[in-house]
């Protein structure tokens, strides 16, 4: 009877996994552990409906969107007022920052593409569906911010190499302080929306797109070295400016790395096993892990339950612990519990347990 048991409690959690409107229903404030939270858990709209989960994931997705396009537009007429003036004043140093301004105008593609194929239903092939495709898309947007760099320190050196008279001074001063505003205020929208979906991409983009708004200020620089005669100092500032944007390279470039290796804040982690371990009949942790799948997360656990309960009762603490998991951890959507008995938790007893079972099943054929 007690190996009965035994194997009744030993079962996976595979109850609905849970999403929730992250506009209706905050998860960052989300705790039962209150009555008022109870009460409020109750009256607030709130649903595990598989409708509800895709709804969820598209809104995020329609606001990424929504900030690539507006970016888009803003960025656009920044940098098309700012090569009018390049034109006639041949200013290296506005050049280069008139590259960064249409670079980060372009990232807004393969970064609206990225969100498009994430709202893809997940597939047999690609089971966890199409969340991937920013981090793709965080490649192309390093490739490019590396791509303008390149172009801008080429220039710069061009120029110290042949100097040339900067005209139209004033419009060129300008010119810098049109690229600082617009690229601001891109950075600040883009970096608030990516962190309110999880998007690692977008707020890359944003870090470009305020080191850039940084690096117009140097194009004033530029503009007031030329007016009081210094040839170059157009060229000079024009190499601070690709200094600067290497370094956002590297800042977004490590996003994207870390983002692409599944790393998480561990914090995070910390976090969602504390969830875990508030379930009622979770005697302990043994396992946690979680994912990025785009702008939003996954995760798996194992915890440790009675080896008496009933397949019922094990899949019950299953479902809860799920449920919990969604509401208490940022923009995680989806969980997968591991139910283990607290006799023999672990992977090693998964294997003596296969073994067993089937050296049972050989006997009894």
């Amino acid at each position: 009877m007690a190996e009965h048991d035994h194997d009744q409690a030993h079962c996976h959690g595979s109850g609905p996994v849970h999403t929730h409107d992250d506009v209706a229903h905050d998860h960052s404030d989300h705790d039962h552990s209150s009555g008022w939270q109870r009460i409020k858990h109750l009256i607030t709209p709130h649903s595990h409906d598989t409708a509800d989960k895709v709804d969820s994931a598209l809104e995020s997705s329609r606001e990424g969107l929504r900030a690539l396009w507006i970016s888009l537009a803003v960025l656009s007429v920044t940098a098309a007022l700012q090569a009018v003036i390049f034109v006639f004043s041949g200013s290296v140093a506005l050049l280069g920052d008139t590259l960064h301004n249409v670079a980060d105008a372009l990232t807004a593609v393969p970064l609206g593409i990225a969100f498009l194929l994430g709202r893809r239903a997940a597939t047999r092939a690609y089971t966890y569906g199409f969340g991937r495709a920013e981090d793709l898309a965080g490649i192309v947007i390093v490739a490019v911010i590396a791509a303008s760099s390149i172009a801008a320190a080429w220039t710069a050196i061009d120029r110290l190499a042949n100097p040339q008279d900067m005209t139209h001074i004033p419009w060129v001063l300008a010119a810098g302080v049109i690229g600082f505003i617009g690229n601001e205020i891109v950075a600040r929208y883009r970096i608030t929306v990516g962190r309110r979906i999880g998007s690692a991409a977008l707020v890359a983009d944003g870090l470009h797109a305020r080191t850039d708004g940084f690096t117009s200020l140097a194009v004033v620089l530029a503009a007031g070295g030329a007016a009081l005669g210094w040839r170059w100092a157009d060229p000079i500032v024009g190499l601070i400016i690709t200094v600067a944007i290497a370094f956002v390279l590297k800042d977004a470039a490590r996003e994207v790395y870390r983002r692409l290796m599944d790393r998480v804040d561990p914090e995070l982690v910390d976090q969602a096993e504390q969830s875990l371990r508030t379930v009622p009949g979770v005697r302990d942790v043994s396992g946690i892990k979680l994912r990025w799948i785009g702008h939003r997360m996954h995760a798996e656990a194992a915890v440790v339950v009675d080896a008496n309960l009933s397949l019922l009762a094990a899949h019950e603490i299953a479902a809860d612990a799920e449920h919990q998991l969604t509401h208490n951890v940022a923009r995680l959507t989806g969980a997968t519990v591991h139910v283990d008995p607290d006799s023999h938790p672990g992977d090693q007893h998964h294997s003596d347990l296969s073994h067993e079972r089937r050296d049972r099943l050989a006997a009894a054929a």
